[in-house]
C-alpha cells in the first residue's frame, strides 16, 4: 500500500508530495504501481496538452508563454519536459526551470525534466505515468514537450489528448511534415518565429498538405471527362471538421515576443471542445489505457525475464559458442522462448 500521508497531500497538490511522488514513479521505486493503482481514480480531469516538433523551433519559448496566459487566466499548469538522456549519468541533459524561468517560481506552476531513457520517440512509458501523478494532483493543464527527435511527434500523440506541432519557417520544416506522417499525428499546427521570411509560404504549404490528405483540395477540380470530381454540395467532405472530423489549423506565432499565443490557446480550446462533443476524447483516452495497460504488461514480463528465469544464465553459458559462430543469436534466443514455453506447460 502507499503511504496514506503521501498520497493525501499530493491528492491535496502539495507541491513537496507531488515532486515526491513523481520522483518514486519515474524512478519505478518500490510501490510506484500501488500509489499509481490508488490515484487511478482520480486521473482524467487536466487536460494534456504535447508540444512537439524538430529541435530549434522554438518548443520550450512557446510552452513558457502558453503557461504564463493560462496562469493569467487562474489555471494551474505542470509541464513534463522530455529531454536527452546523459550518456553518463542517465538524467535529462537540458534543464527547462532554467529555459522557463519566468514562470519556474510560479506556485501554480510546475516543471519536470525527464530523461528519455533510450525510449523509441523519446517518451518512456514513466513519462505517462508522471502525468498521470499530476493530473491526480489537480493541475489544470499539463503540457509534455518532446525532445522533437526521431518519432516522438507520434509517440507524443500517444499520451497527449491534443497535440501540437512546432515548425519553424526557414529549415523546410513545412516539407519534412509532409514526409514524416506527422500530419496524422498532428492536431494543431504551429509556424514559430513568424517574423522571419517564409513563415507564410510554410503555413501554405501544411495547409495544402491538410486539404490533400483530406481530399478537400480536389473536390472542384475537373476530371479528364472534364465533369467535376464532386460539386461543392454532394457529400461531406472529410476534413470538414464541423461534418465528418476534425481539419488541424496553423496558427502564426513568434513566441519569443509573446504572438499569436492567444490564438494557440483559443486553437486547443476548440479541439477539446470539438472531442468533447463529438466522443473523441472519451474515445481516445480509451485507447490510450489500452496502450498503458500493454506497455506495464510487457514492463512485468521483461522485468520476469530477466531476474526470474534462466534466460540471463543461457546466454552466458551459450556465449562463447555465439562468439566463434557455433551458434546465432537467434538460435539462443529460440532456445530461451522455448524453455519459457515448457515452463508455462510445467
Amino acid at each position: 500500500m502507499p503511504d496514506d500521508a503521501l498520497l493525501t497531500a499530493l491528492l491535496e497538490g502539495r507541491t513537496a508530495a507531488v515532486a515526491r511522488a513523481v520522483s518514486i514513479v519515474e524512478n519505478g521505486r518500490p510501490g510506484f504501481e500501488e500509489l499509481l493503482t490508488a490515484i487511478h481514480g482520480r486521473v482524467g480531469r487536466a487536460r494534456r496538452i504535447g508540444i512537439t516538433g524538430p529541435p530549434g523551433a522554438g518548443k520550450s519559448t512557446l510552452t513558457e508563454q502558453l503557461v504564463y496566459a493560462w496562469r493569467q487566466a487562474g489555471l494551474t499548469v505542470a509541464v513534463v519536459a522530455v529531454d536527452p538522456t546523459s550518456p553518463f549519468t542517465g538524467g535529462a541533459l537540458l534543464g527547462d526551470r532554467i529555459r522557463m524561468e519566468r514562470v519556474a517560481l510560479d506556485p501554480g506552476v510546475y516543471i519536470r525534466s525527464m530523461a528519455t531513457r533510450g525510449s523509441l520517440g523519446g517518451l518512456a512509458i514513466a513519462s505517462r505515468e508522471v502525468c498521470d501523478v499530476l493530473d491526480a494532483a489537480g493541475f489544470d493543464r499539463i503540457l509534455i514537450e518532446t525532445v522533437g527527435v526521431g518519432q516522438s511527434e507520434l509517440d507524443v500523440a500517444r499520451m497527449a489528448d491534443t497535440t501540437v506541432l512546432v515548425l519553424v519557417p526557414e529549415s523546410g520544416d513545412g516539407i519534412q511534415a509532409l514526409k514524416s506522417g506527422v500530419m496524422e499525428a498532428a492536431d494543431c499546427f504551429v509556424v514559430n518565429k513568424a517574423d522571419r521570411p517564409g513563415a507564410e509560404k510554410v503555413r501554405r504549404e501544411v495547409e495544402l498538405a491538410l486539404d490533400l490528405r483530406t481530399g478537400k483540395a480536389l473536390r472542384n477540380i475537373p476530371a479528364h471527362h472534364g465533369a467535376l470530381r464532386s460539386g461543392p454540395r454532394d457529400r461531406p467532405v472529410a476534413g470538414d471538421h464541423e461534418e465528418t472530423g476534425w481539419r488541424p489549423e496553423v496558427v502564426l506565432t513568434s513566441a519569443a515576443k509573446g504572438e499569436g499565443i492567444a490564438e494557440v490557446q483559443a486553437l486547443v480550446d476548440k479541439h477539446w471542445d470539438w472531442m468533447e462533443r463529438t466522443g473523441t476524447l472519451a474515445a481516445r483516452r480509451r485507447e490510450r489505457l489500452t496502450l498503458r495497460t500493454r506497455e506495464v504488461v510487457e514492463r512485468a514480463v521483461r522485468r520476469w525475464l530477466w531476474e526470474d528465469t534462466a534466460a540471463e544464465a543461457t546466454i552466458a553459458h551459450r556465449l562463447d559458442e555465439v562468439v566463434e559462430g557455433g551458434a546465432s543469436p537467434y538460435d539462443v534466443a529460440a532456445d530461451i522462448v522455448a524453455q519459457l514455453r515448457e515452463g508455462v506447460r510445467a
